[in-house]
């Protein structure tokens, strides 16, 4: 077992396929992924993040063949022109990118089925069934659907909508039907391993449905990492592809080595982000694989629903995939962040709109946050020739305001430790909303009119910019840039510190911000936007 100790919180997202260009859905679960493990940093945690690419299987070769070069050619070029970059699009502060043609990858797959084989759980047989290439998935017959139109008298992919195809190989299995009593019996254990709890259902229903035995490899595919005891077959595209999370933080690595320490400071994952669509990959294949190499297994699988564009899912296949590029060319990618975590319940299917996210941006960030902050800073130097006033004598108005941002901080903190964003992100927006209302009560521009009330005015001055103080902190890990600035503007960086040393649980601790300290009014952090769309 792991140290608690020494643990590192490992989070990791689904490593996504590179056939093709990625859109929103993909940015959706990075950017949930960013901003947990940046607020799992901000309480002060070793945190291990790590993203990547899956570019092995069936999809990749024909795409790579359609286009007239070969598969390592196709999959360099989509990673350098299209996947690395979009995580500095969606501002991802990831520790690790794999990428499965690694030579790390495919050495340690090897090694890992070896230790599989050798414990018995790996066998030769013959494999014949429905295939989908677009799931890159062995289908069971259940799981299909009877086509319509064109497709009229076939079975198809209720996710692709595409006929499957038939295929018969000699291949090699993984027993996963050995695993069923103890997948059983460890989510009746625990039953937070797989979240949300619809998720839950989904997967112990299947599971008690009973399991059967699954092709662990390819002889038709020559795309793939080859199996170390039978170079005619290639380990199937997600027997490959799971095994990335261990793969990428050292598994099988010397213990001395800097790779074997990060293993043991690492596994197992704390949380394996997924999409709901591949959650039996990662609930039911992924742990048993890992029971089969006498691995621990991960603490948690959370399943986030799917982003529907005009009641669709988003899909490069039915046109619907909206690259990131396009949205935060125009809101920016603070706002791209925020929208999204705060719009959507996290683990619920959410639909994206243009409209309904200018609007968001309008009222909750350019006229709440920003409009705030800026009419902050302008008193500051306009009243106080831009020096902090000090503050004295406190009344009710002040305490009640101080009690809100504990409650906001404990509130948060929960939410997001629950990988509940929105709840997070709402208490901190309702805290903006009332130091908004704190300002309208007490109008420090009349109390200005008389320096008779220039006592109370620094003290509603220092109220509002320790109150920012505070939001800084707590939305830095969702909006980083705007944050940045934010704390930047309060002058909070040269007296406090970088904003990412912040910790969550001093945050709510009042009075940080010193008197005497330099506010600046700088750039709209939420700008208005034009209309195009």
């Amino acid at each position: 077992m792991t140290d608690p100790a020494s643990k590192a919180f490992y989070l990791t997202t689904p490593i996504y396929y590179v056939n093709d260009a990625p859109h929103i859905g993909h940015a959706y679960t990075t950017t949930a992924g960013d901003v947990l493990t940046r607020w799992h940093r901000q309480r002060g945690e070793q945190v291990w993040f790590l993203t990547g690419v899956d570019e092995h299987g069936t999809k990749v070769q024909r795409a790579a063949e359609t286009g007239e070069v070969t598969p390592q050619q196709w999959v360099d070029r989509l990673v350098e022109e299209s996947w690395q970059p979009v995580l500095a699009t969606v501002d991802a502060a990831n520790d690790d990118f794999i990428r499965t043609t690694e030579p790390r990858h495919g050495e340690r797959v090897q090694r890992f089925w070896e230790v599989v084989r050798e414990n018995g759980y790996v066998y030769s047989s013959l494999y014949e069934g429905p295939y989908c290439v677009g799931c890159e998935e062995f289908k069971l017959p259940g799981d299909l659907l009877d086509g319509e139109g064109e497709y009229g008298g076939q079975k198809v992919c209720p996710v692709h909508g595409r006929p499957v195809e038939q295929l018969a190989e000699e291949n090699w299995f993984f027993r996963l039907s050995a695993f069923q009593d103890r997948l059983i019996a460890h989510y009746e254990a625990h039953p937070e391993a797989v979240q949300p709890r619809s998720a839950y259902n989904e997967v112990m229903s299947f599971i008690r449905q009973g399991l059967t035995d699954i092709s662990m490899s390819r002889s038709s595919v020559s795309w793939g990492i080859p199996l170390p005891w039978d170079n005619d077959q290639v380990i199937y595209v997600w027997f490959d592809a799971l095994l990335n999370y261990a793969t990428a933080v050292g598994y099988g690595a010397d213990p001395d080595s800097v790779d074997g320490r990060r293993f043991a400071e690492c596994w197992p994952p704390d949380v394996n982000l997924v999409g709901k669509d591949i959650l039996r990959f990662h609930a039911v294949y992924w742990p048993a694989m890992l029971m089969a190499a006498d691995l621990e297994l991960p603490r948690k699988v959370f399943a986030h629903g799917w982003l529907l564009v005009g009641g669709e899912k988003m899909s490069k296949s039915k046109l619907t995939g909206i690259a990131p590029e396009q949205i935060i060319d125009h809101f920016g990618s603070d706002a791209f962040r925020y929208y999204f975590l705060r719009a959507i319940q996290f683990g619920q299917d959410g639909s994206f709109s243009w409209e309904d996210m200018s609007a968001r941006y309008t009222a909750e960030l350019a006229n709440g946050l920003g409009n705030l902050a800026a009419r902050a800073t302008a008193m500051v130097g306009k009243y106080c020739d831009g020096s902090l006033p000090a503050a004295h004598d406190f009344t009710a108005a002040e305490h009640e305001i101080a009690a809100a941002l504990a409650e906001t901080a404990e509130v948060a903190d929960r939410a997001f430790g629950a990988i509940d964003f929105s709840v997070g992100i709402v208490a901190v927006k309702e805290f903006v909303d009332r130091v908004n209302g704190y300002v309208t009560e007490q109008e420090p521009w009349a109390l200005a009119k008389d320096e008779a009330n220039r006592a109370r005015l620094d003290v509603v001055l220092y109220t509002i910019c320790e109150s920012l103080r505070a939001i800084a902190v707590l939305y830095n890990p969702l909006m980083p840039k705007a944050m940045s600035s934010l704390w930047q503007q309060l002058g909070a960086g040269g007296e406090l510190g970088p904003i990412a040393d912040q910790r969550i649980a001093d945050v709510a601790r009042w009075g940080q911000l010193p008197p005497g300290t330099h506010v600046v009014k700088g750039e709209s952090l939420f700008p208005r936007l034009d209309d195009a769309s």
